[in-house]
């Protein structure tokens, strides 16, 4: 084994002001190890006891989540893992295993821990690493975090605006077939011989039937509806005639024969396309204005929930608004796992001072975990109260999930901690939410039991 000098520690670059005696002092109060490429330095959940310098070599540090695993980061020559001046680590939360043929230097921390006083420079140069490394990976898993939170919601609402995309593009392609017959039509509508007055029943009755708003029908309601005006049309030799417009529109057999009254056999069939044909064309162009404003209404929720045209400093924001466009943004993902939504809003509820993205983040962040509670059940509701008490807006989002196990329900605010697999969420979402309560002088509390788990969301006015 190599033997072990002041030199090789300075290696490290935060030891390299470290006074010579200091890290002697060091170097005699561990030894050093030589681990093979692919063999572990130390696995998740064993005690975190020691500190480690990797002198030369390579390392990486992973995370197992569903049995899958996850790289966090690599370590290079003159790089500090394990224990560290006070850190408040007991357990390992990731493992560390060699790329290639490592020689590291290793101390318990208890030694460490023993010459604090003697050692000033030492263990401040420690100190700073800890916080370097607690800064660089926190960061690395608040990016990870939000690229999940983005790629969710980026899917739901890719999906959300590709349903009205498609149904406008479908609605204009038939609207485009339907003004290919106009000139047909106008050839023919224009040799017709029918009175004034008769002209203006009709007008009339196709207009009280746009105008109209019907009860819904069922399948089997349409189907018959459907059925009584092909026979119609069949008895009366109209042939090629598309009934959709007549069905959507609640056209009666009586209706169809009063415009029969109207004019000659002969020009019954002109008279029953021109209508047909009108009907039509009308619906895809209100289809078209409906999946528009649809579309208009989606980037509205993502404008309201990003606030991207707004300043970013604390201001008077409404939380319903912002929980809606939530709701919005998660809508697919809703629809998905067959939830349905109860909104118990207080409308007397006043605006609170807050900065509404971050706000938002808490509601995705606690209406998406919701959602993945209640995936196991193939169901659920989803129940979002709100509560003014005159000093205090209060909202409660509930889920009627599995609950919590008890013996985890004290660790699901600890940063990294998870039970989603890996891909689903990185452990920081809870710990999100508690710190931006922080931020806003609030609190977030949990109660849960089996079938059923309430997050509590209380902001200062």
């Amino acid at each position: 084994m190599k033997e072990l000098h002041i030199d090789n520690m300075k290696i490290v670059p935060d030891f390299a002001k470290v006074p010579d005696e200091q890290l002697q002092w060091l170097i005699n109060q561990g030894e050093t190890l030589d681990i093979e490429e692919g063999e572990l330095l130390f696995d998740m959940g064993e005690p975190v006891d020691q500190t480690f310098v990797v002198l030369d070599g390579r390392l990486r540090l992973c995370t197992r989540q569903s049995g899958k695993e996850k790289e966090i980061s690599i370590m290079d020559t003159g790089q500090i893992t394990g224990l560290l001046p006070y850190s408040r680590a007991t357990v390992a939360p990731v493992f560390c295993e060699a790329i290639r043929k490592s020689w590291l230097f290793k101390c318990p921390t208890e030694k460490i821990k023993a010459g604090i006083g003697n050692n000033y420079e030492l263990i401040e140069a420690m100190v700073h690493m800890m916080i370097t490394r607690v800064r660089e990976f926190t960061s690395i898993q608040q990016q990870n975090e939000r690229m999940f939170a983005l790629g969710k919601l980026s899917a739901g609402l890719a999906h959300e605006l590709n349903n009205p995309a498609a149904a406008i593009a479908r609605a204009a392609s038939l609207l485009q077939n339907q003004v290919k017959q106009l000139p047909h039509l106008f050839e023919e509508v224009s040799g017709l011989q029918i009175k004034e007055e008769k002209v203006e029943r009709i007008q009339n009755l196709i207009t009280n039937k746009i105008a109209c708003t019907f009860a819904p029908m069922n399948m089997m309601q349409k189907a018959a509806l459907e059925d009584r005006i092909s026979d119609w049309l069949y008895d009366n030799n109209i042939k090629n005639i598309d009934t959709e417009g007549l069905t959507e529109n609640c056209f009666t057999i009586e209706d169809l024969e009063m415009i029969k009254g109207c004019g000659s056999p002969e020009e019954l069939p002109v008279v029953i396309e021109w209508i047909s044909n009108y009907l039509v064309t009308n619906k895809m162009a209100d289809d078209i204005r409906v999946s528009a404003e649809r579309i208009s209404e989606l980037v509205g929720a993502v404008k309201n929930f990003t606030f991207m045209d707004k300043d970013s400093d604390r201001q008077m924001v409404d939380i319903h608004s912002g929980i809606r466009s939530t709701l919005t943004m998660l809508n697919y993902k809703l629809k998905k796992a067959n939830i349905i939504v109860h909104d118990e809003f207080n409308n007397t509820t006043p605006q609170v001072r807050a900065l509404p993205g971050e706000l938002n983040q808490v509601w995705t962040n606690l209406i998406d975990n919701a959602i993945d509670a209640m995936e196991v059940n193939g169901k659920g509701n989803l129940t979002i109260t709100s509560k003014y008490d005159s000093k205090f807006v209060k909202v409660y989002i509930k889920d009627d999930g599995p609950g919590i196990p008890e013996e985890i329900r004290s660790r699901i605010f600890d940063p990294f901690f998870t039970t989603k697999e890996m891909g689903k969420g990185s452990g920081l979402g809870l710990d999100v939410v508690g710190r931006i309560m922080i931020q806003h002088n609030g609190s977030v509390k949990v109660n849960s039991q089996p079938g059923t788990t309430e997050f509590e969301i209380c902001l200062p006015v």
